[in-house]
């Protein structure tokens, strides 16, 4: 079978690994097939983050996974529907751009799950939603920003203004304030999931303008942010190996827990029409915060590990405001 242009298939992990899905299936537990729909290409920050979770399943033997990459608004719910027909029992996806379209192929496949990345709600039996929410650990680094600013104003790049972006900005400047309340605030959105040049633009426009710390949930915020002899912090992943002396802290996503939850569904035969948002906190291994030590005061550490314990066993929530930032 022709395999399209921006596919790779990936079962259980890699060819080292081609034999597992046999063993599985003697045993009675045959992994999970998951085929995964990325818009961008699986490098870009965020879906590399979806993209290393599920190769870690695979590698477990929990799934067979294989996927598209840089798949075209146009050509999305072709390329889901080519997924369902085939037999995945899962398709995963993220419907930002085609919510109604994506809803509409789901329901002519009922016995097939689907999990999208969304701003909606779930609907159906099969039709799964998920939130990223790194918001905790940004609200963490946000409290060292706070302690280590000599101006005392913050900035932050983001693609689009939709609510996954917009509370996570807020979360940063919620925890900016908690150790910092007179703080002053900028933000750029770029108008693009994946430009680092403009992204780098936007992070030397607001530290031109006073800023000297920024929150970089778009790539290219910490390439401004090392020219001008500023900090920044990064978001999804540890971009602290790529910018040493400029990222000194990560509010890292970490997907697996949510796999794990939709395919234990899946094999019990549960609906799936539900919200796994949940499963990207911090008290379910979803989100993590990661710094550099030397970089941050010491007094600022303990403040913040004081409230990331909170956070952990649920005495303290991190607030959530979806709107766009001011």
């Amino acid at each position: 079978m022709p395999i399209h242009p921006t596919r790779r298939r990936l079962l259980v992990g890699g060819a080292a690994l081609l034999a597992l899905p046999t063993v599985l299936r003697a045993q009675g537990t045959p992994p999970l097939r998951v085929a995964a729909v990325h818009a961008s290409p699986v490098e870009n920050a965020w879906n590399s983050r979806v993209h290393l979770a599920f190769q870690q399943a695979a590698e477990r033997g929990l799934i067979a996974y294989e996927f598209s990459e840089g798949v075209a608004a146009t050509d999305y719910p072709r390329a889901m529907r080519e997924y369902a027909e085939s037999g995945a029992r899962l398709v995963w996806g993220e419907s930002f751009a085609v919510e109604n379209e994506a809803r509409e192929v789901a329901a002519d496949y009922p016995d097939t799950a689907f999990l999208m990345g969304s701003s909606g709600g779930p609907s159906g039996d099969n039709f799964g939603v998920f939130g990223t929410r790194n918001h905790e650990a940004a609200f963490l680094a946000g409290m060292l920003a706070g302690a280590m600013s000599q101006s005392g104003r913050f900035g932050s790049v983001g693609g689009y203004p939709i609510p996954e972006v917009n509370l996570l900005i807020n979360a940063f400047r919620f925890g900016v304030q908690e150790t910092r309340p007179d703080a002053t605030f900028s933000n750029i959105f770029i108008g693009a999931w994946f430009d680092p040049a403009k992204a780098k633009e936007a992070a030397i426009a607001q530290i031109d303008g006073g800023a000297d710390i920024l929150f970089g949930e778009r790539i290219g915020t910490a390439d401004g942010a090392a020219e001008r002899g500023a900090k920044a912090i990064g978001s999804l992943i540890d971009y602290t190996p790529r910018y040493p002396g400029t990222v000194f802290a990560n509010a890292l996503w970490n997907y697996g827990p949510t796999i794990e939850a939709i395919v234990a569904d899946v094999q019990a035969g549960n609906p799936t029409g539900r919200d796994y948002t949940e499963y990207s906190f911090m008290r379910h291994g979803g989100s993590e915060l990661v710094f550099v030590p030397e970089e941050v005061p010491p007094e600022a550490v303990a403040a913040m590990q004081a409230r990331e314990a909170e956070i952990r066993s649920g005495a303290f929530e991190v607030p959530i405001d979806a709107d766009e930032p001011a």
